[in-house]
């Protein structure tokens, strides 16, 4: 099972560790992109620190996230697992996971980035601020620029077994799994089951739980119709709609869930 995570916008503090070793990452295939996008951030960062600030969205309040960009090569560095917090990885409390559990999780986990393109919640990254929605000098949109170089290594990375699909939109648009990986696929969203809403906070802390579940359960669906029976037994709520064609399209899965919190 390969489960696709989105990033969080806060991000823990990157510590005295050493520095960022980008020949250490997973995925090795997605290397020269993931420079490219690196040296645009901190040439972007070292700069005019005005302009930084309005090409990545940032707040006044944010602006010492600037100068955090400009020194990643020097910054010290921490597991990705480590470093992404927020509702979605407070929920799935990979620090508190059992051993099995952690070693499920370094293997199925792939955590989304603008900076990185996808990482391994084990690789070691320093603290950064750059979602998938930015357009940097010279690159474009991230999300159109990493999906090249996603397809070409993320069909190999989704192996033969289930994707778990869980990112947002923004972090979707870098790669759509396509023919016979999409056919294996379930994207899932987490709805107020009184209102049938999206509600954000809820949404995401929800799909931090399943995650965990699945991990300590131990349970290892072979794909989207084996992964709603495990849900299900699992205690959730689980409406399921396979694709309509036979290939090329993932499976829609709704979880249902009465009280938000």
């Amino acid at each position: 099972m390969l489960v696709l995570l989105p990033p969080s916008e806060g991000k823990a503090s990157s510590g005295r560790g050493a520095p960022l070793k980008p020949e250490a990452l997973s995925l090795p295939g997605l290397a020269s992109a993931r420079e490219t996008v690196l040296g645009e951030l901190v040439e972007l960062c070292a700069g005019d620190e005005e302009k930084a600030r309005e090409v990545l969205g940032l707040s006044e309040g944010l602006r010492g996230e600037v100068a955090k960009n400009a020194g990643l090569r020097e910054a010290g560095a921490r597991p990705a697992g480590e470093v992404y917090t927020g509702v979605l990885y407070d929920a799935l409390g990979l620090a508190s996971l059992d051993a099995g559990a952690k070693r499920r999780a370094a293997r199925s986990l792939l955590v989304f980035s603008g900076l990185w393109g996808a990482v391994r919640v084990t690789d070691r990254i320093p603290s950064y601020r750059c979602s998938m929605g930015v357009k940097l000098p010279g690159l474009g949109a991230l999300g159109a620029f990493w999906r090249e170089p996603m397809a070409e290594v993320l069909p190999e990375v989704a192996g033969s077994g289930l994707v778990l699909d869980l990112r947002s939109a923004a972090y979707a648009t870098a790669w759509r799994p396509k023919g016979e990986v999409a056919g294996r696929t379930a994207s899932v969203r987490v709805l107020h089951a009184p209102t049938r809403k999206v509600v954000s906070h809820f949404n995401k802390a929800t799909k931090g739980r399943i995650v965990r579940s699945l991990l300590t359960s131990g349970s290892a669906p072979a794909g989207p119709a084996e992964l709603v029976e495990a849900l299900r037994d699992l205690g959730y709520v689980v409406e399921a709609a396979a694709p309509t064609r036979r290939g090329g399209q993932p499976w829609a899965l709704d979880v249902l869930v009465e009280d938000v919190h």
